[in-house]
C-alpha cells in the first residue's frame, strides 16, 4: 500500500490533471500552501479534495507529518515539507539542558524515519531559542551542537532542514549575518533556506540580493508578502510601539503580511532568479492576511487569489 501510494504521488508531475495544475508563469513551479490552524483545515480529507479541485498541487504539512502524508498522496498531491515536530521541540534543540537536547534529536530522528518512509525530504523549523536571553554566541552554539547530531540522520534519508527567518525572540538564521553564522557552523547542505521574503522585507532586508547571497541554500519557498505604510512608518518609526495606535492585523506598527501581489515583494524579480539558480521546488503560499484570514470563505479566496497572481507572475 505505502509503495504503491508513494508510486502515485510520484506518478502524479505526469499526469493531466498534474499538467493542468496552477504553476508560476516564470520557472514553472507548483503552486500550494502551507495548512493553517482554522477549522475547517484541519479537516484533511476535505482539504486536500478542495485543493486538488482548485488546482493546487502542493500542501505543506505541520508536526503530524508522519501520520496525516497518507491522505495528500492519495489525493494525488505532493507534500512540499513537513515541520520538523513542534516548536517545543526545536526549542529543545537549544536548551542549556543536555539531556533535553538529547530527548529533542531523538524523537526527531524517530520523526524523519518515519517521514521518510512517504517520500517527505523537506523540514521545516524556526531556529528559535529556548532562552532568547542567553547571549546569542551562545545561542549558536548550542543550535550548531544539536544539528550536527542530526546531521547523519538527514543525510541518511536524503533530507534537509530549512530555517525560516521568521525575527521571533531570539530566533537565529533570520538576517544575512546570522544566516551566514548558521551555516559557518552548521556547513552540510543538509541544512538550508525556507525562503519567505515577507520576513526579510519587514526588517528591511532586500529580498532579491538575499536570495542571489543564499541561492544555493533555498529548498522551499513561501508565497507571502509584505505591505510597508511609508505614513505609519513616519509616525511610529521602527524602534517603538504606537502610544494609541493599534498594529493591524498580521502585522507590527507600519507593516503587515499580505497574500502575493499586495505588498512590495518583487515577485517577478524573484521567480527569474529561482529559475537562474536553479530552484526545482514549488511555492507554497502561507496565508496570514487579515483581509482573509477568520473565515473559511474568506481563507479560501484568500489562498485562489494569491494562487492567481503567482501564476500569473
Amino acid at each position: 500500500m505505502l509503495d504503491s501510494m508513494i508510486s502515485a504521488a510520484a506518478a502524479v508531475a505526469a499526469s493531466p490533471v498534474a499538467a493542468s495544475a496552477l504553476r508560476t508563469r516564470t520557472g514553472s513551479f507548483p503552486i500550494g500552501f502551507r495548512l493553517g490552524w482554522s477549522e475547517w483545515q484541519k479537516d484533511l480529507p476535505a482539504v486536500t479534495a478542495w485543493a486538488a479541485g482548485a488546482g493546487l498541487s502542493v500542501i505543506d504539512l505541520g508536526a503530524n507529518a508522519d501520520t496525516a502524508a497518507p491522505t495528500v498522496l492519495e489525493a494525488g498531491l505532493l507534500v512540499g515539507s513537513a515541520d520538523l515536530c513542534g516548536g517545543a521541540d526545536w526549542k529543545a534543540l537549544l536548551s542549556t539542558d543536555e539531556s533535553r537536547r538529547k530527548a529533542s534529536i531523538d524523537k526527531i530522528t524517530t520523526y524523519v524515519g518515519k517521514c521518510a518512509a512517504y517520500g517527505i525530504r523537506t523540514y521545516f523549523m524556526v531556529l528559535l531559542p529556548e532562552d532568547p536571553t542567553l547571549e546569542r554566541r551562545r545561542n549558536l552554539a548550542l543550535a550548531s551542537e544539536s544539528l550536527n547530531a542530526l546531521e547523519p540522520v538527514l543525510r541518511a534519508h536524503d533530507s534537509r532542514i530549512v530555517f525560516e527567518g521568521w525575527p521571533g525572540p531570539g530566533a537565529l538564521a533570520c538576517t544575512p549575518e546570522s544566516c551566514r553564522a548558521v551555516f559557518g557552523a552548521c556547513p552540510s547542505p543538509v541544512f538550508g533556506v525556507n525562503y519567505d521574503p515577507s520576513h526579510l522585507l519587514r526588517m528591511g532586508i532586500d529580498p532579491v540580493r538575499f536570495l542571489g547571497e543564499f541561492h544555493s541554500r533555498v529548498h522551499h519557498v513561501h508565497g507571502k508578502d509584505t505591505d510597508i505604510d511609508l505614513d505609519a512608518l513616519y509616525e511610529f518609526g521602527t524602534e517603538q510601539p504606537p502610544t494609541l495606535a493599534t498594529a493591524p492585523g498580521f502585522g507590527g506598527p507600519f507593516w503587515r503580511y499580505t497574500i502575493p501581489g499586495q505588498g512590495q515583494v518583487p515577485w517577478q524579480r524573484i521567480f527569474r532568479k529561482l529559475v537562474e539558480t536553479g530552484y526545482k521546488g514549488a511555492v507554497s503560499i502561507e496565508l496570514e492576511d487579515a483581509h482573509f484570514n477568520g473565515t473559511t470563505q474568506g481563507e479560501k479566496a484568500g489562498l485562489m487569489a494569491a494562487a492567481t497572481y503567482l501564476a500569473g507572475v
